[in-house]
Formats: structure tokens, C-alpha cells, sequence
């Protein structure tokens, strides 16, 4: 039997890959949402690659992250970025697909944020993966000021503590 914690996961990962392989249209008529949102497909984002996703974020972060990847990468463990920046578009249109379905607008909310309330938004939060990676940093983000913010999302980190310093109370959930 799988772990509510695990099933959260793979719905997330199913959520994002459900946005389509290249490119995801956001609406008719407008541009395809695609990597200049801060979109990717389900393959590790290089933090030191030329893409929205990372020069997206706020350089503190960005920093944070990298030491932590250095210091995971060291002890032979898999660390990569999922998801960082993200447009406005690409968060309405992960929180527009989760509402679909889920049915649920409530539930939906629980597991992604809306744009304006979103820190991918503003380049303030990070998704770490794959499992080693999240697990990884669990025991060591405070280390390097990261926090865990979500009870819910063992991957979404924000810098919100000096490193070695103590990190907020978790929220329950994306709405807060």
C-alpha cells in the first residue's frame, strides 16, 4: 500500500506531466505555455542552466540551492531541481489542471497555489527531487537556510532562515 505521502507525489508529478510534453497551450489564442514560463517536462533542471526557471529565481535562493546540491551530489545522492520559477500562466494553468482534476477547487488549492500567492511566482521557491533528493534534504536543508514550507510537499523549499538557523512552523498545506 502506498503512503498518502507518496500517492501526494506521484499526483503532482502525474499534474505536471499531464501539462503536455513540449509545449501546453494556456488558452485559445494565446502563446503555448513552454520553458520561457518556466515550464519543462519531467527531465532534471540543471541549476546552472540558461532557462527562466532558474535565472528566475531570487540569487539568494538560487545560491542556497546550489551549495545544497554540491553537498547532497558529495554524498552520492540525486539532487535536481523539478520546478523553479514559474509565469504567472504556467501557475494558473497547474492550478486550472489540478481543479479539472480533481474536481474540486478546494482540494485543488491544498495542492497548488494560486498565481498571486504562489513563490514560484516570484522566485522565491524551489522543488527538489527526485525522492533522495527531497528525503536528502529533510535532515540537512537548514544547513543552508532552506525550509520546508508545505506538511504536504516534501519537495517545495523556500530560503526562509540563515543556515544552521531554525526554520518556521510548517503550513498545512498550499492555501496557507
Amino acid at each position: 500500500m502506498r503512503s498518502p505521502t507518496r500517492a501526494l507525489a506521484l499526483t503532482l508529478i502525474l499534474l505536471v506531466t499531464a501539462t503536455g510534453c513540449a509545449a501546453v497551450s494556456a488558452s485559445a489564442g494565446t502563446e503555448p505555455i513552454g520553458v520561457a514560463d518556466g515550464f519543462h517536462d519531467d527531465e532534471p533542471i540543471d541549476l546552472y542552466s540558461d532557462v527562466p526557471a532558474v535565472t528566475g529565481l531570487d540569487p539568494a535562493l538560487l545560491e542556497a540551492v546550489r551549495a545544497a546540491e554540491e553537498a547532497a551530489t558529495a554524498e552520492g545522492v540525486d539532487f535536481w531541481l523539478t520546478s523553479g520559477w514559474r509565469s504567472e500562466r504556467l501557475q494558473q494553468k497547474l492550478l486550472d489542471d489540478a481543479i479539472r482534476l480533481y474536481r474540486d477547487e478546494d482540494h485543488a488549492r491544498t495542492l497548488v497555489a494560486t498565481p498571486e500567492n504562489s513563490r514560484h511566482v516570484t522566485g522565491d521557491a524551489v522543488d527538489i527531487g527526485p525522492t533522495d533528493g527531497y528525503s536528502w534534504m529533510n535532515i540537512h536543508s537548514t544547513e543552508f537556510g532552506l525550509c520546508q514550507v508545505y506538511a504536504n510537499e516534501m519537495w517545495h523549499y523556500e530560503l526562509l532562515t540563515e543556515p544552521g538557523g531554525e526554520c518556521p512552523p510548517m503550513k498545512q498545506d498550499a492555501r496557507g
